[in-house]
């Protein structure tokens, strides 16, 4: 009997660290760095798109952020308005919904105005889904999820449940697997709830530098994992053998 292979994760979640490193070692301003960054991750969302997985999640700009050098946060907003406006229809033209989660009040005027057309262009799409975090702090999604929910039930009993509906990304599966490229091994108060049983990978490669062959490799490592969501080993090979079954005798009651 041939042994079943474990899916591809359905939700990436990708934290792009490691630019203004990258540029440092090779004497560039910081910002080369960013621009770099730019080309690896269409890079890296033509793989993802090759390979059917369902959503990708990227880590744009922090919260924290803003505590840059000024100037760096100002080239990294034109960064992101210039390439939207550039490659946003090839996004559109590839069948990818863009939607965009974090706090806008302090996004500059013209971001917002990309932001707003990125996701009004694409909206009708159904191939596969591009969540940019952009101001976006885990923190922040907890608090205005909480805020939300409260409203919501006066009395003061909010449960998981009623959280998890007000979160940014509450339409969305949780991430499968998260991807840190640039050595740090932390999530930097990215997707906090969401990533509660996701599959970590991290890696020492700068993300400019992070090929096509570094994400399938990330893959490879996902489909080594034994993803248990807290039962026994036998409990789950239990449920993926009911699943395979009821897989089976759907497809002989069809033929």
């Amino acid at each position: 009997m041939t042994e079943a292979i474990t899916p591809l994760p359905a939700h990436i979640a990708l934290i792009m660290d490691g630019n203004g490193r990258w540029a440092k070692r090779r004497g560039l301003p910081r910002n080369a760095g960013h621009q770099a960054g730019l080309k690896t991750l269409r890079q890296i969302l033509r793989v993802a798109h090759d390979h059917d997985i369902a959503c990708v999640t990227v880590f744009a700009f922090s919260s924290e952020n803003w505590r840059r050098p000024q100037h760096e946060v100002s080239l990294l907003m034109d960064l992101l308005v210039r390439g939207l406006r550039k490659h946003v229809s090839e996004l559109h033209a590839r069948n990818v919904r863009v939607r965009f989660i974090g706090n806008r009040a302090r996004l500059p005027t013209e971001l917002c105005a990309q932001l707003r057309h990125s996701e009004e262009l694409t909206a009708g799409n159904a191939g596969s889904m591009l969540n940019v975090a952009i101001d976006y702090g885990g923190q922040w999604d907890l608090a205005q999820a909480a805020t939300a929910a409260a409203r919501e039930h006066p009395q003061g009993l909010v449960d998981e449940h009623s959280l998890r509906r007000h979160l940014s990304l509450a339409d969305c599966p949780d991430p499968d697997l998260l991807i840190r490229t640039g050595g740090e091994q932390r999530l930097s108060n990215f997707l906090l709830w969401q990533l509660a049983y996701t599959e970590l990978y991290f890696t020492d490669v700068f993300w400019p530098d992070f090929s096509s062959q570094d994400f399938l490799a990330a893959l490879h490592s996902y489909q080594q994992r034994d993803r248990r969501f807290g039962k026994v080993e036998d409990m789950v090979k239990d449920e993926d053998n009911q699943d395979a079954s009821a897989a089976y005798s759907v497809l002989t009651s069809s033929a």
